[in-house]
C-alpha cells in the first residue's frame, strides 16, 4: 500500500461567508472527528488535495493527517464537490482505532476481461457495481477487491457471493439472502438496432394539394 499524508491547519472561522473566503484563497474546509476525540475544524490546501485524489487508493486507504505536529490516522468519510465544476468544497475525516472495525466502500477491479471466452466471441461486459461496502479492522483495509472474469462465457454473470474477499474482510450485506446477492458483472452479446429496410419504410412524402373541380380557383 502507498502512504498518504494530509497536511492540515486549524480553522477558527465558521459560517458560509468564511467558507467562501477560504475557498477563494485556495483552501478547502474540513472536519476531523471520531476516535474518541472532539471534532476539530481544519483547512487543507486545494492544490495538494487535487493531486492526492487523483489516486483511487486515497479513498480506500488509511491516511495520516498532520495537524500542529501531531499525526492522526484517519479515513475519508465524506467529500463534497461543487455541482458545476466538481471542485472539492469540503472533506470529512474520521479518526480510526486499530482495534475498531471500519465500514468503508472499496473499488472493484475487474481482471482478465480480454481473456474471457465470451468476450473473444464478441460479448460485452456490463459492470453493475464499481465498488462494495465492507467491514474490517484498519490493518486489513484493502485498496481494492479484484474480480477475475477471465473464465466468463456468453450469458454468464457474477454475483456478490462470488467475491473472493481478503482475510479479515466481510461484506456489510448478507449475500446468503437472495435479495441481497446482487449481480456485479455480466457478459452478453451487444444488442442490435433494427433499422429496417428501404421497402419497409413508410412513404412520408408530403401530399400535393389539388384543386377540386367543384371549388372555384382564387384569382
Amino acid at each position: 500500500m502507498s502512504e498518504f499524508e494530509v497536511l492540515a491547519e486549524r480553522r477558527i472561522e465558521t459560517g458560509k461567508g468564511a467558507m467562501r473566503r477560504l475557498r477563494r484563497t485556495g483552501w478547502v474546509p474540513g472536519v476531523l472527528y471520531g476516535g474518541g476525540g472532539d471534532a476539530e475544524n481544519i483547512t487543507l490546501r486545494l492544490n495538494e488535495l487535487r493531486k492526492q485524489i487523483e489516486n483511487e487508493a486515497f479513498f480506500s486507504h488509511i491516511l495520516t493527517v498532520s495537524l500542529d505536529g501531531a499525526k492522526t490516522q484517519v479515513v475519508i468519510k465524506d467529500m463534497q464537490r461543487h455541482p458545476a465544476n466538481y471542485e472539492v468544497t469540503h472533506v470529512d475525516f474520521m479518526r480510526v482505532r486499530a482495534t475498531e472495525e471500519l465500514t468503508m466502500r472499496v473499488p472493484l477491479h475487474f481482471a482478465n476481461e480480454e481473456e474471457a471466452p465470451g468476450h473473444k466471441a464478441g460479448g460485452v461486459f456490463s459492470h453493475l457495481f464499481n465498488d462494495v461496502e465492507i467491514s474490517c479492522l484498519p490493518a486489513n483495509l484493502p485498496e481494492y477487491i479484484e474480480v477475475d472474469v477471465g473464465a466468463m462465457e456468453l450469458g454468464d454473470s457474477l454475483h456478490l457471493s462470488n467475491l473472493t474477499l481478503p482475510q479479515g474482510v466481510s461484506l456489510t450485506v448478507d449475500v446468503s439472502d437472495h435479495d441481497h446477492d446482487h449481480t456485479m458483472v455480466s457478459l452478453q452479446m451487444p444488442m442490435e438496432l433494427d433499422v429496417g429496410t428501404d421497402e419497409e419504410e413508410e412513404d412520408v412524402s408530403p401530399e400535393v394539394p389539388t384543386t377540386s373541380e367543384d371549388e372555384p380557383e382564387e384569382d
